[in-house]
């Protein structure tokens, strides 16, 4: 399977409740140094990893592990996100800590669970090995932390998911939704009230909610107030955004949950209990046949419109 490259001005015409950014312009040669480091293993300390094998394309550039394995067998202190569309990221890291995506892209590579490699020896990897000097050549970038940087988000920026059924449905084509999607739909906009978190054309309103995952024994993680340090953030995680959900399974920040049918129980429920949980959250009438078309629903936003 390949990533799919999407139109973004699908995304950017939708404009509120969430309008979303501009994409820079980014000649083709970074794209390209940035897809070659995207898939390099010499960015991981023992060779062993690159970020694509967390971030496999297969699965939504995701991966099946509710926490990833890195360097030397450690596992990941949250679950891998999907990059796809992350171009329009409002921050990043799941208790969103980091502002831009320039920053995003390098954390991996020195986190010690995951790739594990400090930015001096990933530079004189690569200045010393031609093919790496070449590649940065054409590009134009130098051989410097900004010039992994630039590249790697470059290719990250590029990444997107949009056209779906869902949006040529918004657009007028109503055969574009099965019945079942299309009832699906419905559930999402009512009875589910999912849009209240994943809102806007990006279907995530870059917004932190305590929705109970993480609790233990009534006490839940910090989240983002670890972040802001405001005890009001405490639980707090990112809305991840919908598009492309269907293929990165399993979900959460912790990955605790298998499925979507699990995910739809869980806002079935109201989520866990805890002294800071969103005031959105509350039990929502859903049968067993809401959710069925849900998921019907959030797989028609995980997949490219047939071409006509």
């Amino acid at each position: 399977m390949r990533a799919w490259i999407g139109l973004p001005l699908v995304l950017l015409a939708q404009g509120p409740p969430y309008p979303l950014p501009p994409l820079p312009e980014t000649r083709p040669e970074l794209v390209e140094l940035g897809t070659a480091l995207f898939h390099a293993r010499e960015l991981s300390l023992d060779r062993s990893l690159a970020c694509s094998s967390c971030h496999q394309p297969e699965y939504g550039f995701a991966d099946t592990l509710a926490l990833s394995i890195g360097v030397n067998g450690q596992r990941t202190l949250r679950n891998t996100p999907t990059i796809l569309n992350r171009a329009f990221g409002a921050s990043f890291s799941w208790d969103g800590r980091v502002p831009t995506l320039e920053e995003q892209v390098l954390r991996p590579i020195t986190d010690a669970r995951e790739m594990g490699l400090d930015h001096a020896t990933m530079l004189e990897r690569l200045r010393t090995e031609s093919a790496w000097a070449g590649a940065f050549e054409r590009a134009g970038a130098p051989v410097t932390t900004d010039g992994v940087a630039s590249a790697l988000s470059a290719f990250v920026r590029r990444q997107w998911i949009a056209d779906a059924p869902v949006d040529r449905f918004r657009r007028g084509e109503v055969e574009s939704l099965t019945n079942d999607e299309r009832a699906g739909l419905w559930v999402y906009e009512s009875s589910g009230g999912c849009w209240r978190c994943h809102a806007g054309p990006n279907f995530s309103d870059e917004a932190f909610h305590n929705t109970g995952i993480g609790v233990r024994d009534g006490v839940v993680e910090p989240g983002r107030a670890a972040v802001t340090g405001d005890p009001a953030d405490r639980g707090a995680f990112k809305t991840p955004t919908l598009r492309g959900v269907a293929l990165t399974a399993p979900y959460m920040h912790d990955g605790s949950l298998a499925t979507l049918e699990d995910v739809i129980e869980h806002y079935r429920r109201g989520g866990v209990a805890n002294e800071r949980l969103d005031p959105r959250m509350r039990q929502v009438r859903l049968g067993p046949e809401d959710t069925r078309l849900l998921v019907a629903f959030l797989n028609a936003l995980s997949r490219p419109a047939e071409p006509k």
